[in-house]
């Protein structure tokens, strides 16, 4: 075999944080190498600098390129977890405008090869028919076979970036007969992904991705379950929790009995005044849907839905927040500000009738004020309540979030990734306001894919697996390498696997 790509010393820091601290990987022909880790590990930033969408800040990226194959010269290829296909364009249509045309010229030819494409993988399926009345694993299918359109020779280098969240059994199969062929017919591949016992079974060989740092690169033959665990979390399983909480938890808050909806099956919830429960679980577990169909912004069912002592039959964020609900979401920029409003637009917006006057009109000197007082309340810097919002920094844009919902002293605070790409000073002050929160007489949900965030926060922390509670988990069981061995599907308290 020889070598496909080559990742030497690679280096990318952010602001407060090194997302990547000299890390160093290969890829044979014929490979296939699965990349592991832990939310935060490093494994969306390597796969964002070697698809060009960042720079490194030091280190080499290099590929292949041999006599010996008469100057071949290996290319990337990437299949994300979401696919990039359009959903009302057909099999057919997305392949070929990848291609950078909106017709081709001759209709009959694409066709044919889409059908050499797919067939490669299985059954052809009908390429005329939209993508979105595919099965998953068939749009997958559609996703590689346009990856693979246009290759010159199979000693290239795809990456799937967990290809399988959306797949059932029998489709993962099917797409693991398809890598196991690119990899037979020379190509490298890079696989992605949160689900251990897809690893074990397809690669082999795995690398270790933790805060930023290559921790194990070792052939899959020689890993467990337990192994890979231990070197995700770097702690075995006799560790204790980060730490021992008492609270004196108030009345019910929040009260939910057979929630679905969204990615949730079934969940029966309940979060009282005081407390700080967490919700774990691996991407595609729920845990993502959850905050929005709490909040109203998915529809939902619930057999009951009751937000301090009152029936909550018809839910949208509106009326949540008049009920004393707050939802600060993953995406600040996106879901959760105006990107061109100032801090003080920002931080007022949910709440505006304390700010009226008499005629109706916002009492602008008030605004300033309460915008102020937030600002040097939650040290946000520089302290500029006229700035744009997206002019802040990260931490500081979610300084700002944090000010917009808790000036209405919510009865319920729902969190999404409270501390996502902040650096170390804003996430211990993000800390210190939810503690803070939950002191004034909150029921604070953290829904977090960092196990340390939520040992360091919670009380006690519910394991969603498939879209239902898999376990919940407090005292002496809250623990780092329990929180992975439960959200992974794996036994148990006792180490077994």
């Amino acid at each position: 075999m020889s070598t496909l790509l080559r990742i030497d010393s690679v280096v990318k820091t952010f602001p407060g944080l090194t997302a990547l601290d000299k890390v160093s990987l290969s890829v044979d022909s014929g490979e296939i190498l699965a990349v592991i880790g832990h939310n935060g590990s490093g494994k969306s930033t390597l796969v964002k600098i070697l698809a060009g969408v960042y720079l490194k800040d030091a280190g080499q990226v290099t590929l292949s390129s041999s006599a010996e194959h008469g100057e071949e010269v290996t290319e990337m290829h990437f299949i994300h977890q979401d696919l990039a296909l359009i959903p009302e364009l057909t099999a057919l249509e997305n392949l070929y405008l990848a291609k950078g045309t909106l017709a081709p010229n001759d209709v009959a030819a694409e066709r044919a090869r889409a059908r050499e494409l797919i067939g490669r993988f299985g059954n052809v399926f009908n390429v005329d028919i939209p993508v979105k009345r595919l099965s998953p694993g068939q749009r997958a299918i559609v996703a590689i076979a346009r990856a693979l359109d246009g290759w010159e020779h199979p000693r290239n280098v795809i990456v799937l970036d967990e290809p399988t969240e959306s797949l059932h059994k029998s489709e993962v199969d099917a797409l693991f007969q398809a890598v196991r062929q690119l990899a037979a017919d020379g190509a490298g591949v890079i696989f992605i992904s949160h689900r251990l016992d897809e690893v074990l079974e397809l690669a082999d060989r795995v690398a270790v991705l933790r805060d930023g740092v290559k921790v194990a690169d070792e052939p899959t033959a020689s890993l467990d379950h337990g192994r890979l665990v231990e070197l995700i979390t770097g702690s075995s399983e006799t560790e204790r929790a980060v730490a021992e909480r008492t609270v004196s938890a108030g009345a019910p808050m929040l009260a939910v009995t057979g929630l679905r909806g969204g990615g949730i099956e079934h969940l029966d919830l309940t979060l009282r005044a005081g407390e700080i429960v967490g919700i774990a679980g691996v991407l595609g577990s729920g845990r993502e849907a959850l905050p929005t169909l709490l909040f109203g912004a998915t529809p939902s069912l619930a057999d009951a839905f009751e937000l301090v002592g009152r029936p909550y039959d018809h839910r949208f964020p509106e009326e949540s927040i008049r009920r004393g609900m707050a939802y600060v979401p993953a995406d600040r920029v996106r879901l959760g500000s105006v990107r061109e409003f100032t801090a003080r637009e920002n931080m007022t917006l949910p709440e505006l009738r304390s700010l009226r006057t008499r005629t109706g009109s916002i009492n602008a000197a008030q605004e300033r004020e309460e915008a102020s007082r937030l600002i040097d309340e939650f040290q946000v810097r520089p302290p500029r309540r006229e700035q744009r919002f997206g002019a802040f920094s990260g931490g500081n844009q979610q300084k700002i979030m944090f000010a917009k919902w808790l000036r209405n002293k919510p009865s319920v605070l729902l969190l999404e990734e409270p501390t996502q790409g902040v650096d170390i000073g804003a996430k211990a002050a993000i800390y210190e306001a939810v503690e803070a929160a939950a002191a004034a007489g909150a029921a604070v949900l953290v829904c977090s894919s960092d196990a340390k965030e939520l040992l360091r926060l919670c009380q006690r922390v519910i394991v969603l697996r498939d879209g239902v509670q898999a376990e919940e988990l407090s005292g002496e069981s809250l623990t780092e390498h329990h929180l992975v061995l439960s959200g992974y599907g794996l036994k148990d308290m006792e180490g077994t696997a």
